[in-house]
């Protein structure tokens, strides 16, 4: 019984231990700071990438005019390597994300890659003179156009239709 006395010790020890332990971390996540909204996304200014698309790319590239200043372009790039790809990415008032993607690439391919898998409908909607055909059932909705120059417009995002459309309705292609 010699040997009990010293186990029971450092059962206590421990339990003791993780009692300190507890409380030190209780007393940590009380007084440091948390926030719990989102991060505010910081908006990107596109317009030299604009300008370098519109002179290097095979077609008109489309960006949007007039929107409210709640939509905030987050990402822009284009890539004449590429096939002069071209991406404009915005962030929705509520939070959703909205893109504009255009490119020479092989429509099928290019659409499939800029939608994330979206699958073409019968539905199509007359925006701003064009024809646009809506895709679902990918990560992203879309909106496509294609061009008679070759180039594809895709639209696409986690926002609802109604924001793709309020997107292409911005369009303006130069």
């Amino acid at each position: 019984m010699a040997g009990s006395k010293g186990k029971q010790k450092t059962v206590r020890d421990m339990v003791l231990s993780l009692g300190v332990i507890m409380i030190a971390a209780a007393v940590i996540y009380v007084f440091l700071p948390h926030d719990d909204k989102e991060p505010d996304v910081k908006r990107v200014d596109y317009r030299i990438e604009l300008l370098t698309a519109r002179r290097a790319a095979a077609y008109p590239v489309a960006a949007p005019e007039g929107l409210p200043e709640t939509w905030k372009a987050t990402s822009v790039r284009f890539d004449a390597a590429a096939s002069d790809a071209w991406h404009l990415g915005f962030r929705a008032p509520d939070g959703e994300y909205v893109t504009v993607e255009q490119s020479t690439r092989k429509p099928g391919v290019f659409i499939k890659e800029a939608s994330q898998g979206a699958k073409a409908t019968q539905v199509t909607e007359e925006i701003a003179g064009r024809t646009w055909t809506r895709y679902t059932g990918g990560r992203y909705d879309a909106l496509v156009l294609k061009g008679p120059d070759g180039s594809t417009t895709v639209v696409a995002g986690t926002g609802s239709f109604a924001q793709l459309k309020t997107m292409v309705g911005a369009l303006r292609m130069a």
